[in-house]
């Protein structure tokens, strides 16, 4: 039983990110950090490539669970949830607004701890809100799309270079993913390729290499820093990542602006209360369902 709860939890934690990483603005760290198992995934992340053996293989059995649910999670945004986010992007924002909102008393709640006293480090909630807010400018402002059709020794760096950038912007809370590619104009191209070799065209598959070992190589020096920070300067790195967390509000409302067909940024007009308050609601009852499996896990101890 507790397996399978154990299965369900990470299935649903992976599923989550991934459907984050799909919309404009919102990433998918902010997911793992408001879901309170962001820790756990970066060490993860970091003990599959320096750990003991024993940790690499409960890191990899742990990833595993997780990316179960990412998989399928990014399939569905590929083929079914596309043209969701065009129809329904306004309500979609509010509802990842909705979840931001909620979210940070609850972090700030959890992380009290390494937060209390050391209120000088407010600062770093500026820096990281101000890192937010020029990728959103510099992504309405760049973002034509780069031509992956031609495999070149440019293409191939480019392409790894924007796959590294991109998988270290993932795993930042309030850095979207899907923004970075867009600034680099991969997103649409990248997406389109999946697409293909979905399909079974199986000539995509080279430039999706290159593209996964750049996200590889990403994955294998930023964990490592980003872990070493959450060690030694955790309260640094906590008000770094509550300023990411407000300033991707900003995102999110000019998330419509970066779509296909782009549309006006989300305006008091198009915001949508009730899915405001949706949002407010999943991550109340997911920090219940969290306290609760929690005690239960205490108890059985």
């Amino acid at each position: 039983m507790k397996k399978l709860k154990d299965y369900i939890i990470n299935f649903i934690n992976g599923f989550c990110m991934s459907l984050a990483d799909s919309v404009p603005g919102v990433s998918g760290g902010t997911v793992a950090f408001i879901l309170g198992f962001y820790d756990k995934f970066i060490t993860a992340l970091d003990d599959i490539f320096r750990g003991s053996m024993e940790k690499k293989k409960k890191a990899l059995v742990y990833l595993f669970k997780l990316g179960i649910g990412w998989v399928i999670g990014l399939l569905l945004a590929v083929l079914f949830l596309t043209n969701l986010f065009e129809k329904h992007i306004y309500e979609l924002s509010s509802l990842f607004i909705g979840f931001i909102i909620f979210a940070i008393p609850i972090v700030l709640k959890e992380e009290k701890e390494s937060l209390k006293g050391k209120y000088h480090n407010i600062i770093y909630s500026l820096f990281g809100a101000l890192l937010v807010i020029l990728i959103t400018i510099l992504n309405r402002t760049g973002g034509n799309t780069f031509n992956l059709d031609t495999l070149s020794l440019g293409t191939i760096i480019y392409v790894f270079l924007v796959g590294m950038i991109a998988i270290s912007a993932m795993i930042l809370p309030g850095i979207s993913g899907s923004t970075i590619l867009l600034i680099f104009g991969v997103y649409i191209p990248i997406i389109t390729k999946i697409k293909e070799l979905l399909s079974l065209n199986f000539k995509v598959l080279p430039i999706l290499i290159v593209f996964s070992l750049g996200v590889i190589v990403g994955i294998l020096y930023f964990t490592k820093l980003l872990r070493k920070c959450l060690d030694k300067k955790r309260s640094m790195v906590i008000y770094a990542i509550l300023g990411m967390m407000i300033a991707s509000i900003y995102s999110i409302i000019m998330g419509p602006t970066t779509l296909d067909t782009a549309t006006k940024y989300l305006t008091f007009e198009t915001f949508s209360f009730w899915y405001f308050v949706l949002g407010g609601l999943i991550i109340l009852s997911l920090e219940g369902v969290k306290y609760l499996l929690t005690k239960k896990d205490l108890k059985e101890k």
